[in-house]
């Protein structure tokens, strides 16, 4: 009986072996396909649909607060703009905390060296931020002193906003100075949702400014019509005077003397606080593109110091027409609410101006770009998610300022009345739609040009030459202690050398003889600009400086198109106005996305 309680006691049958090796291995591949799928669930679903998720989730606040402006716009309405600033401080305060909980966490992390993406930004892109920041800072300010002249008849939400959107600007600045070109490879999913609700709750800022900046047009221009004995027209549009609490005033007097004054500064700081947010906004974009990016860290380097020589000629001519521009400025602001015949002298004088501002651009812009189609240099088709998107913006945001140019040269050719200005709109209307197809055109030739000196670069980021290629190693004195082996035998000093550089990421091979000259008439050689570069960068300066002032005309209310009268006879009071509202912020944002691009030229030509 022994016998049977043996090893071959445990499977009495060939049938019993055979079912439990098949339940065994079944159950085996049961565990093992709810272990991938437990996996798939728990860490795979949210890094494939993280980014759809988040960019879901931005979106919808954004539209939230677009509806509360919408019925905000409605006169009487059960919302008020008490609700809208409520909404939108809720949205900072979640962005604060997230900031303080990202700074923190890298800060326990000092000792793990972070991935950096040196594209993200530049040191002037985050210093113009900062210029942007303190006007946007001083804007508060005012805002907080209105609240104290009318604090009598006014919400206390209007007082707590900016104190806390001074707050969070502070805050903003310190993050993109210091972490905006962070590649994010852990907590990923939370960090996606983190950053992308600040894109959205900075072009929410946004779209605050850009309505109050537009109330604030609407008004004046109503003013402007019934100055001309538009009573009637300015009636209809009345009501549009209750769109932000600025545009009227509150049902009490102010208790101090400088309420007039902030209430008029207010309206030259509006511009800049509107720049601040949609470029942060496009800089945490980039970021959010980031997370989780594998960086390439070949073409992952710092750019050399820009060369200077030769500017001469684009920094002249882009003086002389923001020179130019302010005096148009000037002209306009003050004779546009005068009599009919000069206000149609003053608008004329501003398409003249623009005709020519806009065919010496595009004089330039042609120019640059024959010069870069008669030279070889092959494109640069790295991934680079800063430059995609700049490429993207150019183009998305010339939609607003075409739609405008359109409406008008529809309007010029369907328009039964004939002021002086006429053909001189439709002249203008067409240069701009081409000045944005050449300067666009220009711009991208630019970014995806691989740099010329990209040679040199490598050189200096790999440090000196061996002195192997040196003719004065020869009369140098030996070091005591040192054997040099690309002497004693210059095979296994080739291969030695050609490994040294393998490793610091350039492979130059084998001194050749033309190689050995001194390295100083190398460097020379190389950082001297061509006339082409030259050329190059005064067309970069110049319409950078004219993009500035084509900037500063419609920030500060030189917009003929609210003026002319041609298009809103065409399309209707309502109906242009609706179109102006829309386009002209996009058209803002293009000009000054331009001058960042064109600087960005400037540093890679």
């Amino acid at each position: 009986m022994a016998e049977h309680d043996g090893p071959h006691s445990m499977c009495l049958n060939k049938v019993d072996c055979h079912s439990s090796s098949t339940l065994s291995s079944s159950s085996e591949q049961e565990s093992e396909i709810f272990t991938k799928l437990k996996v798939s669930l728990t860490e795979d679903y949210p890094q494939k649909n993280a980014e759809i998720l988040s960019g879901q989730y931005g979106t919808n606040l954004l539209l939230i607060g677009v509806s509360l402006m919408l019925a905000i716009g409605n006169n009487g309405a059960s919302v008020k703009e008490e609700h809208l600033l409520s909404f939108i401080t809720t949205l900072i305060i979640v962005q604060l905390l997230w900031m303080m909980w990202y700074i923190v966490r890298r800060g326990m992390q000092s000792n793990l060296q972070a991935e950096k993406d040196v594209h993200a930004t530049t040191s002037w892109i985050k210093g113009g931020l900062t210029l942007l920041a303190l006007l946007s800072l001083i804007m508060d300010a005012f805002n907080i002193g209105y609240f104290v002249g009318y604090r009598s008849c006014l919400s206390a939400v209007l007082v707590v906003y900016p104190i806390i959107h001074a707050t969070h600007t502070i805050a903003q600045v310190h993050f993109l100075w210091f972490h905006i070109k962070d590649v994010i490879k852990s907590f990923e999913t939370f960090e996606r949702f983190g950053v992308i609700h600040a894109v959205f709750t900075n072009l929410l800022l946004w779209c605050s400014g850009v309505m109050s900046e537009a109330n604030h047009l609407l008004n004046h221009h109503n003013t402007r019509l019934t100055a001309l004995g538009f009573e009637n027209l300015t009636m209809v549009c009345g009501d549009i005077d209750h769109t932000t609490h600025l545009a009227m005033e509150p049902h009490c007097n102010c208790t101090i003397s400088a309420c007039s004054m902030f209430v008029n500064g207010l309206y030259y700081l509006y511009p800049f606080n509107i720049e601040y947010h949609i470029f942060v906004s496009v800089m945490l974009f980039v970021m959010w593109k980031n997370i989780g990016r594998t960086i390439d860290l070949e073409h992952n380097r710092k750019r050399l110091a820009t060369k200077t020589q030769g500017l001469v000629v684009g920094p002249i001519l882009g003086l002389a027409a923001l020179a130019s521009t302010i005096g148009v400025l000037v002209v306009y602001i003050i004779h546009v609410k005068e009599s009919l015949d000069i206000r149609e002298s003053t608008i004329a004088i501003f398409y003249y101006y623009g005709i020519v501002m806009l065919v010496v651009m595009c004089s330039a812009g042609v120019t640059g770009l024959l010069i870069y189609r008669a030279d070889p240099m092959p494109m640069d088709t790295t991934k680079n998610p800063s430059r995609k998107l700049d490429t993207e913006l150019l183009f998305g945001s010339s939609v607003g300022s075409w739609l405008v140019s359109w409406c008008s040269v529809v309007a010029v050719s369907a328009s039964r009345s004939s002021p002086s200005y006429r053909w001189t709109n439709l002249m203008y209307s067409l240069l701009s739609i081409l000045e944005k197809y050449i300067q666009n055109l220009f711009i991208i030739e630019s970014l995806y040009r691989q740099r010329e000196d990209r040679e040199r670069e490598d050189a200096e980021v790999a440090g000196p030459a061996p002195e192997i290629f040196s003719v004065t190693s020869s009369l140098s004195p030996p070091y005591n202690g040192i054997i040099n082996q690309a002497y004693e035998n210059p095979d296994n000093g080739c291969v030695t050398l050609e490994n040294v550089q393998k490793e610091s990421g350039q492979v130059n091979g084998c001194p050749q003889k033309h190689l050995e000259v001194p390295r100083q008439v190398e460097n020379n050689v190389a950082v001297t600009p061509s006339k082409k570069s030259q050329i190059l960068k005064n067309i970069a300066v110049f319409l950078f400086m004219c993009n500035i002032s084509l900037w500063i005309l419609p920030a500060f209310g030189c917009r003929p198109q609210y003026d002319n009268g041609l298009e809103e006879e065409t399309f209707g009071f309502t109906t242009w106005t609706t179109v102006l509202n829309f386009a002209m912020p996009i058209t803002l944002f293009y000009r000054m996305h331009s001058v960042a691009c064109l600087f960005e030229v400037f540093r890679r030509v």
